[in-house]
C-alpha cells in the first residue's frame, strides 16, 4: 500500500519504511509524529479524497532535523545606478521514515500531528483562542447579552496591540499592511520565520509577484524582530 501526502505545500508518494526529506517540521529526532493531509490511498482498491482521505493518516519517526544544498540567489539591475546581490540559502528540512500506513482511525491514534516549524506560533495561538470561547460560554449563561458582546471584543483589540508595524518593511504601505493583517501576517516574527514555500505561497496568495524577495522582507524581518 503507499499514501500521497501533503506537508508544507508539497505532496509526497509514500510507503512504510520509506526515507525522505520534507519542510522543517517542529518535532526532535527521535519522536513519531502523523501526517493527516492524505490526499490519496493506493492498493487493491485506491481510495481518493475530496480533497482528503477521511480518517486516513501517514505515521512517521523524526530521524534527524537537517539542512538542504546551499542555493545561490544573484540578482543584478541593469540600470545607470544599477546594483547586484548575491544572496546563499540553505532550507532547513526534517528527515522523516515512514512507520506505518492508516486507512482509517487516525483521530484515536494518539501520535502528534506533524506541524511545521514556522507555524508553531500560530498553533498556539489557536490553541489559546480555542480555550477561550469555553471560559466565555460558562459565563454567557449568567451574565447579560451586552457584557458577552463586550468580551468577544476584547481579544480582537489585544491581537491588533500586540501586531507590529509592517510598514516599516520596504516597501510596505497601508495598503500592502492591510493584505497582509488580511492574511494573517501582523508581526516581524512571522515573516522572519518564512520559508522558500511560505514565500512562494503568499507571492502567489497576494499578488506580489517576487517583491518579498526582492525587498529582501525576511532579512528586514529578522532584524526588526530583534528590536
Amino acid at each position: 500500500m503507499f499514501a500521497v501526502m501533503k506537508t508544507g505545500g508539497k505532496q509526497y508518494k509514500v510507503q512504510s519504511g520509506d526515507v525522505l526529506r520534507v519542510e522543517k517540521l517542529a518535532a526532535d529526532a527521535g519522536e513519531k509524529v502523523q501526517f493527516n493531509d492524505i490526499l490519496m490511498l493506493g492498493g487493491d482498491t485506491p481510495v481518493i479524497g475530496t480533497p482528503f482521505v477521511a480518517g486516513a493518516a501517514v505515521q512517521a519517526e523524526v530521524v534527524d532535523q537537517i539542512k538542504g544544498d546551499k542555493v545561490i540567489h544573484f540578482v543584478k539591475r541593469r540600470r545607470k545606478h544599477g546594483s547586484k546581490r548575491t544572496k546563499g540559502h540553505r532550507q532547513q528540512l526534517t528527515l522523516l521514515r515512514v512507520t506505518e500506513i492508516l486507512e482509517k482511525g487516525a483521530d484515536k491514534s494518539g501520535v502528534k500531528a506533524a506541524v511545521g516549524a514556522g507555524s508553531v506560533a500560530a498553533v498556539a495561538a489557536g490553541a489559546a483562542e480555542a480555550k477561550a470561547p469555553a471560559k466565555k460560554a460558562e459565563k454567557k449563561d449568567a451574565a447579560p447579552a451586552k457584557k458577552a458582546e463586550k468580551k468577544d471584543a476584547a481579544p480582537a483589540k489585544k491581537a491588533d496591540a500586540a501586531g507590529d508595524d509592517l510598514k516599516l518593511l520596504s516597501g510596505v504601505g497601508p495598503a500592502l499592511e492591510k493584505k497582509l493583517h488580511e492574511s494573517g501576517v501582523t508581526t516581524f516574527a512571522q515573516i522572519a520565520a518564512w520559508t522558500d514555500a511560505d514565500i512562494a505561497d503568499m507571492d502567489e496568495k497576494l499578488s506580489f509577484k517576487g517583491r518579498i524577495e526582492r525587498e529582501g522582507w525576511v532579512e528586514q524581518a529578522k532584524e526588526l524582530a530583534k528590536g
